[in-house]
Formats: C-alpha cells, sequence, structure tokens
C-alpha cells in the first residue's frame, strides 16, 4: 500500500499496557532482551475446519512506517509515568527484528504459529495490538467469506458490505479481505483503487423511484450503461412489474444492439420462488441468456438452503453477514511469548500455564509444518517443530496427537512444506509484495490442496496439527516443572 493512504500516523495504535512494559523493559535494563512471540488462534469461527490467514501486507506496511512524532512524545510526557530517557529512546524508534509469517490466503489451523516474532523486548511487545488488530479482522472476514463462496457452488459472490461494516477501515479491508477469501468483486469503490479489488454496481431502489415509472427508470439506464445492465425489479412488484418491465426494456434496447450481456437483481421476497418465477418469465421471452442475481441478508446457510430448493440463482450479493462475520464476529488470535534468549544467545522457552487447558500454549521457537501426501497431493496433518529440527523425507515419520499420544501415524510417501517464510530480518522487509490477485490465486490453489471432509460446514473432519516428539518433551518438562513449583 502507497504511503499516501496511510491518513495517519498509526504508531500509536496500541494498548496503553505496551507502553507501561515496554518502560519497565527500559529501565531493568530488558529493552535488548531478545524475545520470541507467536500469533496464533485457538478456534475456528462458525465451527469451521479451518481458518484462512490474511492482513500482512497492512502488517508489513504498519512495521515499515513506525516512527513515534514529537507530538506522541510530548502526550507520553505528560501522563507523568514514563522516564525521560525512554521517551528519548522512542524518538529515534525502529523495528530491527525478525519476523516470519505464513503467507497471507493461506488455510490455518488452530494452535500453530501463524506469525513469529523475534525482536528485542520493546519491539516485540509494542507492535502486539497492531499486528492482532490486522490479522484478526481480515483473517475472519477471509475465512467467513469462502465459506459463503463455498456454498455458492462455483456462482459469484460479490460483497456489499460496507454501509454495514464497523468503520471505514472495516469495510475497505474488509472488502480486500473477503476478495482473499474468494468473493468476486466488491460495491466497495475505494478496495478496487487502493488494493485492485474490482468495484461494481448498477442501481438502488432510489433510481427506479427517482423516474415517474419503473419502464423509464429501466429504459434510461439500460441507454446510459447498456454493457452493464443489471435491473434492480423488486422496488414495487417483483412479478407483475419488476420482471416483465425488465423484458421489455432489454428486448427493446439491448436485443437490437446485439447484446445479450444483461440480469436482473431481487433484493427481497422469497428468493426461491421468485428466482424459479423469473427463470421461467426471462427464458420464455427468448432471455435464457439474462442472469439472475439476488441479495438481503444472505449467509452461507441460506445461500446453501435455496440452492437446495432449486432457486434459479446466477450471482449472489452478500453485505452484513460477510463484512462482520454476524454469526461468530470475533476471531480469538493471541499474541503470546514463546522464548527468550539468554546472554549467550541459548534461546530459552518459556510456557503460559493455566486452569483452562486450551489456554497452555506451546513454548520455544519453532518451525511449522505442511505433511503433504505425495500420492494425491492432498494435505495429511500439520507439524510444529523446534527451530533447529529439520524432516528427512526419505526416512518414515512418525505423528502422533499431543493430546491423545496413544493416536499415531507413520508417513512414508510424503512432501513436508514449511509454512512460514522471512517477512523482517533485521528490521528490513524481504518478503515479495503480492498483488491481491495473486494472493487470492494462491488462496483457490492451497485450498484445492485440502480435502472436502476439512471443509464441511458441520461437524467439518479434525485436521491434526500434531507436535514433534522434541517439542512435546519440552512442553511437559516445562509443565512438570511449573506443578513442582
Amino acid at each position: 500500500m502507497d504511503r499516501q493512504y496511510l491518513s495517519e500516523n498509526l504508531t500509536m495504535l496500541c494498548d496503553f499496557y505496551e507502553l507501561t512494559m515496554a518502560n519497565g523493559y527500559f529501565k531493568t535494563g530488558l529493552k535488548n532482551k531478545i524475545t520470541y512471540f507467536d500469533v496464533f488462534f485457538r478456534k475456528v469461527p462458525d465451527q469451521g475446519g479451518f481458518a484462512i490467514a490474511a492482513g500482512l501486507e497492512q502488517i508489513i506496511d504498519y512495521i515499515q512506517n513506525l516512527e513515534f512524532t514529537e507530538a506522541d512524545i510530548e502526550f507520553l510526557r505528560k501522563k507523568n509515568i514514563f522516564d525521560e530517557q525512554f521517551l528519548a529512546y522512542l524518538a529515534g524508534f525502529k523495528f530491527t527484528g525478525d519476523i516470519y509469517a505464513v503467507p497471507e490466503g493461506t488455510p490455518v489451523f488452530p494452535g500453530e504459529p501463524v506469525i513469529t516474532v523475534r525482536a528485542p523486548a520493546i519491539q516485540a511487545q509494542f507492535i502486539e495490538t497492531y499486528i492482532l488488530l490486522v490479522f484478526n479482522h481480515q483473517s475472519l472476514v477471509a475465512t467467513k467469506t469462502n465459506r459463503i463462496v463455498r456454498a455458492a457452488q462455483g456462482r459469484a459472490v460479490s460483497e456489499f458490505g460496507s454501509r454495514r461494516a464497523q468503520g471505514a477501515e472495516g469495510a475497505i479491508l474488509g472488502a480486500r479481505a473477503a476478495f482473499i477469501g474468494g468473493a468476486a468483486n466488491s460495491a466497495c469503490t475505494i478496495a478496487d483503487v487502493r488494493y485492485g479489488v474490482p468495484a461494481g454496481g448498477t442501481m438502488a431502489h432510489s433510481w427506479v423511484m427517482m423516474f415517474d415509472d419503473e419502464y423509464t427508470a429501466f429504459k434510461t439506464y439500460c441507454e446510459i450503461y447498456p454493457e452493464n445492465a443489471t435491473l434492480l425489479v423488486d422496488t414495487y412488484n417483483v412479478i407483475k412489474s419488476g420482471i416483465p418491465n425488465a423484458i421489455k426494456v432489454f428486448k427493446e434496447v439491448l436485443e437490437p444492439r446485439g447484446i445479450k450481456k444483461c440480469g436482473i437483481r431481487i433484493d427481497s421476497g422469497d428468493l426461491a420462488y421468485l428466482t424459479i418465477k423469473a427463470r421461467q418469465m426471462l427464458d420464455e421471452a427468448g432471455l435464457d441468456y439474462c442472469k439472475i442475481v439476488v441479495s438481503n441478508s444472505l449467509d452461507e446457510y441460506i445461500i446453501r438452503d435455496l440452492l437446495n430448493q432449486g432457486a434459479k440463482i446466477d450471482a449472489f450479493g452478500v453485505g452484513e453477514r460477510l463484512i462482520t462475520s454476524k454469526s461468530d464476529p470475533v476471531f480469538g488470535g493471541v499474541y503470546k511469548i514463546s522464548a527468550v534468549e539468554d546472554e549467550n544467545g541459548n534461546i530459552i522457552p518459556k510456557i503460559k500455564v493455566s486452569e483452562n487447558i486450551a489456554k497452555i500454549t506451546n513454548p520455544h521457537y519453532k518451525k511449522l509444518y505442511r505433511l503433504y501426501d505425495r500420492s494425491n497431493g492432498k494435505a495429511i496433518a500439520d507439524l510444529i517443530t523446534v527451530y533447529d529440527e529439520v524432516i528427512d523425507e526419505s526416512k518414515p515419520l512418525e505423528i502422533f496427537d499431543p493430546d491423545y499420544t496413544w493416536k499415531r501415524k507413520t508417513l512414508t510417501d510424503f512432501k513436508a512444506i514449511e509454512l512460514q517464510k522471512p517477512v523482517f530480518l533485521n528490521g528490513k522487509c524481504v518478503y515479495p509484495r503480492y498483488t491481491t490477485d495473486q494472493i487470492r490465486d494462491y488462496c483457490a490453489a492451497q485450498l484445492e490442496l485440502q480435502w472436502d471432509e476439512v471443509k464441511r460446514f458441520e461437524n467439518p473432519h479434525n485436521y491434526y496439527v500434531d507436535l514433534s516428539q522434541k517439542l512435546w518433551d519440552t512442553k511437559n518438562e516445562l509443565l512438570k516443572k511449573n506443578n513442582s513449583i
């Protein structure tokens, strides 16, 4: 994203405790202590089988533009709790650490490190809020969109949610995430300007009501936009006036020009009944090429039911339930410390322990592998290892459920791909900048490598995220140590 779109400096978009901790690290001599933090999530929204990682481009932009202004520092000074030497340090603040991340568009699963930050303590702690904000929001929308797209069974899904999104950036970045998740286009024009998400749209009910009658409204629109004629036919009565007037105008304006690209949109009523009737009327008029588009508070379940009921629909416009992921609106990604380095550069694993077992973290600096079956190319499982472990594909590999360790499987004819890629090294961005189209295509290709059973809406197959024996041993040693304390 070009700097011109950063309307304000977002450095202070942080939780205040990140600043109090940073000041404390500075005063206690910990500011340069190398730390490791993981970004991961604990459950898939809507009880789905997988999520889609998104938001990395905005994280890169944020890291590259971190800068405390004089006004920022003066604001903090007036709080009367920050050390003057710490404020002087902030005046020259920049990120100098390393970040590794799974590429945008990758299917990801609970518990695995999607992003890993290795940086001096102050830097690693400070960027937590923005990384989570962007990762959680865009991953949520991309994941929800993909559910809706899969329900549409190959029919185009347009993102219509700007006016119901949570704020301007929620609309813009939501449109970007929706496109990554598989939406064909968006009603959000600025998302096209910024990210190349194709913007599209035709008319609202107000256009129809602006004219003396529906026929004149339709005819005027088709004369102005003959190559983009999708008419909204439910302003008055779909069957009695909307479709008959659309047919009349298509015959009068488009057919003489040899134009067959046209459509109607229905935004209310019984969409199954109305589209079946509309298809019959259009076909009888010789307009079997005319597309039928529907909208009106749709989601994956309504779309699935409409198609099961025989609805004749060619494309969907989906708004509020997509852009807000209304059915499950919180992604739940977290940012947890996993290791630190001592003065000799040795990596010391750290673990968070909780009475809530789901909140116990996986310690250490880690790698994330995806294991594929060479015979069919499908993903078998993901394996989290300690950073210095290398998988030898020429040898059998035993994997096991980290919770039910008696559940084991030995892989032979497999391929292991390391999922995380370097994004920043020593503060410098080393990650290629991909277009939104490229990210979308990558996402679609990666989803083809997942079994259909993982993609079910209800009771999806539990895709395994396993720990290597070395990592499992490390985790249990730390748990035993903590228990003895």
